[in-house]
């Protein structure tokens, strides 16, 4: 495990990450969901797979988190730490590309992170939250169109989060270069009615999928 400082607008904190290299020349950064921490096993899983395809991986932990809160803090705080993990996985491998990623949330704030000028090869998305569930009134959606590396939607056919489909679809269709891969019937946390498979599983699952797309 590592420590990772990031300068708060409230003055500088530290933040935990694990760090795994690879030999592929490319890293890929692991942020968790609201609710989370990055040992989350379906978190876990996810890194162990991409690892295992040669990848670099860094997981981390948003403030919020290190602090035993529950909540996620402004969103300022969330976009500062993902300016700096990713400073740090330039720094552990300069030659390396670099790829955001998040569950949920933290794919959320990495994409508000790169539309505000945060420098990464691409981003993939493993459940974006376009609105509260039963609250597609307001979704979350006025930065995509300013993001310009590619993006990579993950996202369960049975996502609350993303209801009504046709939703989404217009939302991604405002994106300048952006790919959708369903899993076909998946809830929010990939779930997948009658299939009981452990999180760390479900996890692993997802990586090749960004592996393919990151070497697209």
């Amino acid at each position: 495990m590592v420590e990772i400082t990031v300068e708060l607008p409230t003055g500088p904190t530290t933040v935990s990450a694990d760090w795994s290299a690879g030999d592929s020349g490319q890293t890929v950064i692991v942020a968790h969901g609201a609710g989370t921490g990055k040992d989350h096993p379906f978190l876990t899983g996810f890194a162990d797979a991409l690892h295992e395809l040669g990848f670099s991986t860094l997981r981390f932990n948003f403030p919020y988190v290190e602090q035993g809160r529950r909540m996620p803090g402004p969103a300022a705080h969330a976009i500062a730490t993902w300016n700096a993990v990713v400073a740090f996985a330039r720094a552990a491998d300069p030659a390396a590309s670099v790829w955001a990623t998040g569950k949920s949330y933290g794919g959320r704030m990495a994409s508000m992170a790169v539309a505000e000028g945060l420098m990464v090869d691409g981003l993939a998305y493993l459940g974006y939250p376009l609105h509260a569930p039963g609250r597609p009134d307001k979704p979350r959606i006025e930065h995509l169109p300013d993001i310009g590396v590619p993006q990579l939607f993950v996202e369960g056919t049975n996502d609350p989060f993303i209801q009504p489909i046709s939703q989404f679809e217009d939302a991604v269709a405002t994106c300048q270069n952006a790919d959708v891969v369903w899993i076909e019937g998946g809830g929010h946390t990939f779930e997948v009615k009658g299939q009981k498979r452990p999180a760390s599983d479900i996890g692993a699952s997802l990586a090749p999928i960004v592996a393919d797309f990151i070497r697209r």
